[in-house]
């Protein structure tokens, strides 16, 4: 069975986003809902997952987490809408 990797995007309770990595996006979506996934998300439940894009690996949905919270909040709804690409 092949392992997959994620970078994903939430949009919380409050408005804002929220990246991170996972190989399992539902169980990771959960965590986040029971205040178990990150601090920052914690104070601004519930989530919602929005967004993500697959890798074979760990180390590059990491490195695309890293690229995606340099993105502005303008330029994360463009990639979101398709309008701007990886």
């Amino acid at each position: 069975m092949e392992k997959h990797n994620y970078t994903y995007i939430l949009r919380c309770a409050d408005g804002t986003y929220y990246c991170g990595w996972t190989n399992d996006l539902d169980k990771r979506l959960k965590a986040h809902n029971e205040g178990a996934g990150a601090k920052y998300t914690k104070a601004r439940r519930p989530v919602e997952m929005i967004y993500h894009e697959s890798f074979e690996t760990k180390e590059e949905a990491m490195r695309r987490e890293y690229e995606i919270k340099q993105l502005s909040r303008k330029q994360k709804e463009a990639l979101m809408q398709g309008k701007m690409t990886r």
